[in-house]
């Protein structure tokens, strides 16, 4: 799902980090209100984790790839400013270091998988928090918000960025394709899989570590 360089034109690129600096310097905000000396080697932790499970990336028809991300969990357990805060710095370190997504389009892919991925979860676990599969709700749900925004980046690149002759400049596939493609492969299998996740940390954090839901994450 990481888009690199090159895929994006850079009026789409533009946009997308006037859209994602604010969200960052809000996130940032909420990460010192919130984090503490108890909460922070978590956080850590699953950052790190969440870093890991991008770095496997399986390839899908429509020039792009697939994968789990781990933001619902952490969005879950620390609210989503904090959990796209802690993504998009994994997506950033992915980017510089191992070429994962690139820096010109390092905005588009935080606004999807670490905005999208984090409220869209985020919400829908509050909203169903009474229900006992909550959790792979909202990391199936989340996983499938930041892929159709990511479909949607690379989709819109025929219409708006083409040559005297009409060709696209940039991602050359349409949004048919995309949304097909790229959506619909988190839809039937990653989104499982970040569902399957989202659900087992869970359960395993609130068995091993119940102080963590005492209180509201938010």
């Amino acid at each position: 799902m990481h888009i690199p360089d090159g895929y994006l034109s850079p009026a789409t690129c533009v946009a997308a980090y006037a859209v994602a600096v604010p969200l960052w310097a809000v996130g940032f905000k909420k990460v010192r209100e919130r984090l503490d000396e108890r909460s922070l080697p978590l956080l850590a932790s699953l950052t790190a984790l969440s870093f890991v499970i991008m770095m496997f990336n399986i390839p899908i028809p429509g020039g792009t790839s697939g994968h789990a991300v781990g933001a619902a969990l952490l969005a879950i357990l620390f609210g989503p400013w904090i959990a796209f805060v802690a993504v998009s710095l994994a997506l950033l370190i992915q980017a510089l270091l191992f070429g994962d997504g690139g820096i010109t389009t390092f905005a588009a892919n935080a606004l999807d998988m670490a905005a999208a991925g984090s409220f869209v979860a985020w919400w829908t676990f509050q909203a169903l928090r009474r229900y006992r599969y909550a959790p792979f709700l909202a990391g199936w749900l989340g996983l499938v918000a930041a892929s159709f925004l990511a479909s949607i980046f690379l989709g819109i690149q025929p219409h708006i960025a083409v040559d005297a002759a009409g060709k696209a400049l940039y991602f050359p596939f349409g949004l048919t394709t995309t949304i097909t493609a790229l959506t619909g492969a988190h839809l039937l299998f990653f989104g499982v899989v970040e569902g399957i996740f989202t659900q087992l940390g869970y359960a395993f954090l609130k068995k091993t570590d119940p102080e963590l839901f005492a209180e509201e994450a938010r």
